[in-house]
């Protein structure tokens, strides 16, 4: 099957290609236990771009790794992967819309950037179009665009460019976990959510930990288990299905009487003379025609007082689960009962300001883990949209550029919004 590309991409793939000038870099010569200047990865679907783009950098001498010519026949790709990326002194990742997409491609990327670069191995993202949705992990570099038309002149310069050279240029080594403080993961969707109901509760597949998790989260189970508890509220909080029937078949006897007896007021008011009777046909019409008004806003509000409700004990549910994912610098939150928001952020300088406010280490505790419960969800689903309902706090919390979770509790405090 012919790989296809989006038009942004076969625009890219279709531009002339811009001579490098090889005169102004030399290679950097290879060390004890290096084959290759540079690993490239990328998605079969950017095959045409990236190959053009291999021909001419080994065309100015640079020796250049990739899967499809030197991973060994017979080896499981995971072994070749390792192999080339730490035989190679750099590695370029060719970001595509794609290329994000593929799981394989992510996995590159993922041992590249967290096992390699403890040895500050520089990474060279290129954007191969605008408007990728770049992976949380590699959203800390800065990168080089692919339509920029200096482009090439760029790239060489930097793989030519000795690693301990590096600081401070286009390319960012290797940055500690707390860059990615306070960053928005992908949400999870329920696995029901066509069809899904105001009344029910969305279902959400612990069986397979996301990939944008798998490096983040070490203990898998934890997160399997906070999918339960979520998932739990379905089975103990949802109408059974027999106490449905029954209401709806309540609320349609009453429907067809807020038909029917507005119907018959009227009628009896227009078949009465204007005597002592018309006053009573007036007084019923009056009272049946006030009985279907509210019954109609009793239709009305129920659905939405279902839906509040499911998402009130996922709410809950997400509090127990997040005192389990906190430890993993994973906070969930909903607003609604088919999506949840998941954010990375470290809760250990809020942990710290709770123990230094309450002098009893188990009290501290205690609190921490109420807090946890009651406004971990809303300050997740904050800190997802960047949204928080009150002005920033004037003082420096423990989020660089943002709301920490103790500045959330205050001010929910404030408002009597503790429970």
């Amino acid at each position: 099957m012919e790989p296809m590309s989006s038009p942004e991409t076969a625009d890219i793939q279709s531009q002339p290609v811009v001579p490098l000038s090889p005169s102004i870099c030399v290679p950097p010569t290879l060390r004890d236990g290096e084959s290759y200047h540079v690993f490239i990865s990328y998605s079969s679907t950017d095959y045409q771009w990236t190959h053009s783009l291999i021909n001419q950098l080994e065309s100015c001498g640079l020796q250049v790794c990739y899967h499809e010519r030197d991973f060994t026949p017979g080896r499981t790709v995971l072994e070749n992967m390792s192999d080339c990326i730490q035989e190679s002194q750099k590695v370029l990742l060719v970001l595509s819309p794609e290329f994000v997409r593929s799981r394989w491609c992510l996995l590159e990327a993922n041992m590249s950037l967290f096992r390699d670069c403890l040895e500050r191995k520089p990474i060279v993202p290129v954007l191969l179009e605008p408007g990728v949705s770049v992976p949380l992990h590699l959203c800390h570099l800065t990168y080089l665009e692919a339509n920029d038309p200096d482009f090439k002149n760029k790239l060489l310069k930097v793989l030519c460019t000795a690693n301990q050279e590096l600081q401070g240029s286009t390319v960012v080594p290797y940055q500690p976990p707390s860059i990615y403080n306070g960053k928005a993961l992908q949400p999870l969707i329920a696995v029901n959510k066509e069809g899904l109901n105001k009344w029910d509760c969305g279902q959400f597949s612990d069986m397979e930990v996301p990939d944008q998790l798998r490096l983040i989260i070490e203990d898998h189970e934890k997160y399997r288990q906070a999918v339960r508890m979520i998932n739990s509220v379905s089975q103990d909080k949802v109408l059974p299905f027999w106490r449905r029937g029954l209401m709806l078949a309540f609320y349609t006897i009453m429907l067809i009487l807020t038909i029917v007896l507005p119907t018959c007021g009227i009628s009896m008011l227009l078949s009465s003379s204007w005597k002592g009777e018309n006053t009573i046909s007036l007084v019923l019409f009056i009272v049946c025609l006030c009985f279907a008004v509210g019954f109609f806003i009793k239709v009305v509000r129920w659905e939405n007082d279902q839906l509040k409700n499911i998402v009130r004990e996922m709410q809950k549910a997400i509090g127990q689960a997040n005192t389990i994912l906190c430890e993993e610098k994973v906070l969930m939150g909903c607003w609604s009962n088919s999506e949840i928001y998941l954010v990375y952020v470290s809760l250990d300088g809020c942990k710290h300001k709770f123990a230094e406010t309450f002098s009893e280490q188990v009290c501290a505790e205690d609190m921490f883990q109420r807090a946890l419960l009651y406004f971990s969800s809303g300050y997740a689903c904050c800190l997802a949209k960047k949204h928080f309902p009150f002005p920033q706090p004037s003082s420096t919390g423990h989020l660089e550029g943002g709301v920490c979770f103790c500045q959330y509790v205050s001010q929910q405090q404030s408002t009597d919004q503790w429970a």
